[in-house]
């Protein structure tokens, strides 16, 4: 957002972190610690990716969690109070990371953005276009995200080449599930300090290459979530 380092902090904390409960500090730890470790022992993202694969059940009850809106009340409310009652489990603690540190600013920014588009005559938009996506879509979305990224890979402790998988995505879920380039997550864990805009150079010119074809690709999110959910057995979601 700018060249100063200092200012481009502050704005992507309030601009992008703050409005949708996250911390833009707490959350860079938290990243790079992902990025070192990834897939291995001290990996903090492990939780995510290690359940898999389960039973489609299971991931049906888990969408419907997010779609209803209880992955954001437990998030943005049961987190924070567990977190003040310091009755928070390991998994409180990973998503106490991501969205419970910023809570009285993630409230105070979003009651000023109702404010400013009440004044406008749009309060209905702030509901509309701004929490209900961000208390079902966005969960759903997030959690498919980290599915394709990670979820049964073989040999991503080891291969650095296969840390993370990249999900050839569509116009659509281009649009509705992976904007930005964030599919081209293989290429992300190899050089991180590449421009998310030349990620599908980046793609490119490493598939090129004779280490690039240890690389897990995907042909789309639907066939990333059925490897993910190939487990026949039932299993508590």
């Amino acid at each position: 957002l700018s060249p100063n380092a200092r200012l481009n902090d502050i704005l992507g904390h309030w601009l992008c972190a703050v409005p949708i409960g996250a911390s833009l500090s707490a959350y860079r730890s938290y990243h790079l610690s992902h990025h070192r470790f990834a897939q291995n022992a001290e990996d903090p993202d492990l939780v995510l990716s290690a359940p898999f694969p389960i039973s489609p059940a299971s991931l049906r009850r888990k969408l419907i969690r997010d779609l209803t809106g209880q992955t954001f009340f437990k998030q943005r409310v049961l987190l924070p109070l567990a977190q003040r009652r310091r009755a928070g489990t390991e998994e409180h603690e990973y998503e106490a990371v991501v969205t419970g540190r910023s809570v009285l600013p993630f409230v105070l920014v979003n009651l000023g953005m109702l404010a400013a588009l009440s004044l406008a005559g749009l309060w209905w938009a702030w509901f509309a276009l701004w929490l209900l996506p961000m208390a079902t879509w966005f969960p759903m979305v997030t959690r498919i995200r980290n599915i394709a990224e990670h979820a049964c890979v073989e040999g991503s402790a080891t291969d650095p080449f296969r840390a993370a998988r990249t999900t050839r995505a569509r116009w659509w879920e281009r649009a509705f599930i992976a904007p930005y380039w964030v599919n081209f997550h293989a290429e992300h864990h190899l050089f991180m300090h590449v421009p998310c805009w030349n990620l599908p150079a980046l793609h490119r010119a490493v598939r090129a290459r004779p280490e690039g074809e240890r690389m897990e690709v995907a042909r789309g999110y639907a066939e990333v979530l059925r490897l993910a959910t190939r487990q026949g057995a039932e299993t508590r979601g």
